[in-house]
């Protein structure tokens, strides 16, 4: 099932997603919304009678996380070498801030203090449920679904600072969407990033070091995870600069694709 959280200009709402899909996850044009009472994060799905086409509405971030988005680095062990490093002994997690999530076609603003924004697309993973300490074989009872997301980098500030909260923390820098695909098999999943139409970056999570159960139950070792919290799993190689004018593409097959523009902050 597909969930997407949409506008028509006024308040949020909910929907499933109907429709054929490609290989891709990319919607057929006369793709419709059926809007649901009430987040079915926390209430369920609860169909209305009210339909739209996909093209009547504006697309938002499928979920406003609670209270966090755990990032994982070098998760991929050719994105750890093209990063100058070693692959981790365990997961690499950081902390973006629920502000810093945006949505389809949202704008990811340029920041002033920087000169070295990054594109990094992967895989994100919504939390269904308040959980600790999740077994690896229980991963998936926590689960809400999963999305697209870009985790953006101001790279000449993660060097600069070593820890990485200004350099992904920025306004605008974690655009999550189309929407939350309930059911998938992430074990084999595309993940490719273009750039104006050109190919920069094609992974495959079989190629993830720590899969999503083992990232799962480690964050959730640490910290208490809340539902819509997001875990971003680790981008492939081919990560490289965007700037503004720019427009960013990161495709999911079994999910979709996320189209952001790059703007001035200023």
């Amino acid at each position: 099932m597909r969930i997407a959280r949409f506008t028509t200009g006024d308040e949020p709402q909910y929907a499933t997603v109907s429709g054929d899909v490609d290989d891709l996850g990319i919607p057929a044009p006369d793709t419709k919304l059926v809007a649901l009472s009430g987040d079915p994060l926390y209430v369920g799905v609860h169909p209305t009678d009210t339909e739209l086409m996909m093209s009547d509405v504006r697309l938002l971030a499928p979920v406003i996380p609670r209270s966090k988005v755990v990032g994982i680095g070098k998760n991929y062990a050719a994105h750890a070498a093209e990063m100058g490093g070693d692959v981790p002994s365990e997961p690499l997690m950081f902390i973006k801030p629920n502000t810093s999530v945006a949505g389809p076609a949202d704008p990811v603003f340029y920041p002033p203090q920087t000169s070295e924004v990054h594109y990094e697309g992967e895989l994100a993973v919504v939390i269904g449920r308040i959980c600790r300490d999740v077994p690896v074989e229980r991963a998936g009872e926590v689960i809400y679904g999963y999305t697209v997301g870009n985790d953006v980098t101001a790279r000449d500030l993660q060097r600069g600072d070593v820890q990485f909260t200004r350099a992904k923390g920025f306004d605008s820098f974690c655009p999550i969407g189309p929407w939350v695909e309930t059911e998938l098999d992430t074990s084999d999943l595309r993940v490719t990033t273009h750039l104006n139409g050109d190919l920069k970056q094609d992974g495959s999570t079989k190629d993830m070091i720590f899969d999503v159960p083992t990232l799962i139950a480690y964050v959730s070792s640490v910290m208490t995870l809340l539902p819509g919290d997001v875990i971003l799993t680790g981008t492939p190689e081919g990560v490289g600069p965007m700037n503004v004018g720019d427009e960013v593409e990161v495709t999911i097959s079994g999910i979709g694709s996320l189209t952001n523009r790059v703007a001035s902050r200023d």
